[in-house]
């Protein structure tokens, strides 16, 4: 087989890169491991920045996502049993959509089966050759049978744990990363959210996060212990933490329901540069890991798509290199700025197990400074909806 560009990788990142080169009438195959019942159902993020939205409404695959999600004009920063409200609108003119990464998945696979894109699943022993030369290739096995695929660019889509990465020649990639001393264990619930603003709060017993997916499903997070087996974690001792933690002094607390599903999440923050080398192009989490609290993972891979698709795009049309070359320091100024971002929201909202009473002094009058200065406010709220992502 012969291609423009292969992507491996059908998450986020990977379809809605073929969509977007789609559009600019550029071929490519998307290579992807797993079957696609798998990749439908895979539970990841769920807040979509106002980029994000219109990506989605710019590729003509945004009906459902308009018709279930639920758009959010602010967040609640919640310590000291109160609430406080950031409100979006005012302080940036635009506001953020809760709707699940599997659903937008299922949206993008949807539209490629209607346009004929090629997207193979099951594919295994996924190799990338040639990657210094100007024909690269990736050989692979599907349905018991040797493939190849010859192609002018190699994006890898294909997560942390995928093969794209590894594939580039040691001593050539340099990574910073922070694993932090708490995780989150999260669970989904059959039950109406009780309210319909994202709670991010500061207790005494640790972080929780009262969240959504649908008008009938709610999405709760609570910190806990690095390492913690969810196997100690019944049912009734996570509703018990939850309102223990979420206990407001205007009585608010959220709905209970069936659990439909609990697990735990280290937390880490994870960047490797360069995210290019010869004709592979690293995108998502295959380059870089967010920590959940700022909701921004999802979104960050899609912005890095959307360089790379603009990049391609004056590469095929017009023979520019500029942008190629330049892809991984035109990523890495959103990148780093999300981190930070990311890293701050944590490191504001959760208690540090080593932490002193003097660190936690700070962590309230920096909820106040926040929760009570519009520059503050409106400093969190532009990051949260989205910085603007950037070509040059």
């Amino acid at each position: 087989m012969k291609t423009q560009v292969g992507i491996v990788g059908a998450g986020p990142a990977g379809l809605m890169l073929a969509h977007l080169l789609h559009l600019r009438g550029i071929e490519s195959v998307v290579l992807e491991s797993r079957d696609r019942p798998y990749v439908e159902k895979r539970i990841r993020a769920g807040v979509l920045e106002q980029g994000s939205v219109e990506m989605l409404e710019e590729l003509g695959v945004a009906d459902r996502m308009h018709q279930l999600g639920l758009v959010h004009h602010g967040i609640e920063l919640g310590f000291q049993h109160t609430r406080h409200r950031i409100d979006f609108p005012t302080l940036t003119g635009r506001s953020v959509t809760v709707y699940g990464q599997h659903e937008v998945v299922k949206d993008l696979l949807a539209a490629a089966d209607q346009r004929g894109l090629p997207v193979m699943f099951d594919v295994t022993d996924v190799t990338l050759h040639g990657l210094d030369t100007d024909a690269p290739c990736i050989t692979f096995m599907h349905e018991g049978e040797a493939g190849r695929l010859e192609c002018d660019f190699i994006a890898g889509c294909d997560g942390f744990h995928g093969i794209c990465r590894p594939s580039v020649p040691k001593g050539v990639l340099t990574t910073y990363d922070r694993v932090y001393p708490f995780s989150w264990l999260g669970i989904l619930a059959d039950a109406a959210p009780s309210q319909n603003a994202l709670v991010y709060m500061n207790s005494d017993r640790g972080f929780a996060l009262f969240s959504m997916r649908s008008p009938t499903v709610t999405r709760l997070y609570l910190q806990c212990r690095n390492g913690e087996s969810i196997d100690d974690w019944s049912d009734d001792r996570i509703w018990n933490e939850l309102h223990t933690r979420l206990q407001c002094s205007d009585g608010w607390k959220p709905n209970e329901g069936h659990i439909t599903q609990k697990g735990v999440t280290p937390m880490r923050s994870f960047v490797t540069e360069p995210m290019q080398h010869g004709r592979l192009y690293l995108a998502g989490d295959a380059v870089h890991i967010v920590p959940p609290t700022g909701a921004k993972g999802m979104n960050l891979a899609l912005s890095d798509v959307k360089v790379l698709a603009e990049a391609l795009s004056r590469f095929f049309s017009r023979g520019s290199v500029e942008m190629l070359a330049n892809y991984s320091a035109i990523c890495l100024r959103r990148v780093w700025k999300t981190q930070r971002f990311s890293w701050w929201m944590t490191s504001m909202l959760h208690r540090d197990p080593d932490g002193t009473e003097f660190d936690h002094r700070r962590q309230m009058a920096e909820l106040d400074y926040v929760t009570s200065s519009t520059a503050a406010a409106t400093a969190l709220a532009e990051n949260y909806v989205g910085l603007p992502i950037l070509f040059s």
